[in-house]
């Protein structure tokens, strides 16, 4: 009945790849994430307390109580980040208190950020707000995060 380019009564090969024990089973879960995945969200209704680590894109519309390191980064209009942020690329449209390190960083028209910034390309949109000081460096992921120095105290005389 179904055997159209088939003699009848020809048997069909019936073959199972059985793995050898001195072969390795592999499992379907690549270790990495695969490139162009969609970007792990924070939605805006959501607070986190702690650190975040992501090989990939990250959105951050939430709340955030800690350092965040990704490759990419976008913090929206709702999110707001209090902590260390390191990435490849970062857009903030919200607000970060703390400092940013980054390949390339974007402060939209919005943004609203408090800390040094240690960057290779830095671009600021009007009506962005910015305070602290900006350093430019051709690696700032591999660069120490800057160290203050202590104010001179003065010295009181009798």
């Amino acid at each position: 009945m179904f055997t159209k380019g088939k003699p009848e009564g020809t048997p069909t090969p019936t073959t199972t790849a059985k793995p050898t024990p001195s072969e390795p089973t592999r499992s379907a879960a690549p270790s990495k994430p695969a490139a162009r995945s969609a970007p792990s969200l924070i939605s805006a209704d959501m607070k986190v307390k702690g650190s975040m680590m992501s090989e990939g894109e990250i959105q951050i519309d939430g709340v955030i109580e800690g350092d965040v390191k990704a490759s990419a980064l976008t913090v929206g209009d709702t999110g707001e980040i209090l902590g260390e942020v390191i990435a490849e690329s970062i857009v903030v449209r919200g607000r970060v208190k703390g400092s940013i390190r980054a390949r390339k960083v974007q402060l939209a028209s919005s943004a609203k950020v408090e800390g040094d910034i240690t960057h290779a390309s830095l671009s600021i949109e009007a009506d962005a707000r910015f305070e602290g000081h900006v350093r430019h460096s051709d690696d700032p992921l591999k660069a120490a995060p800057p160290t203050s120095t202590p104010a001179p105290t003065p010295s009181s005389e009798d």
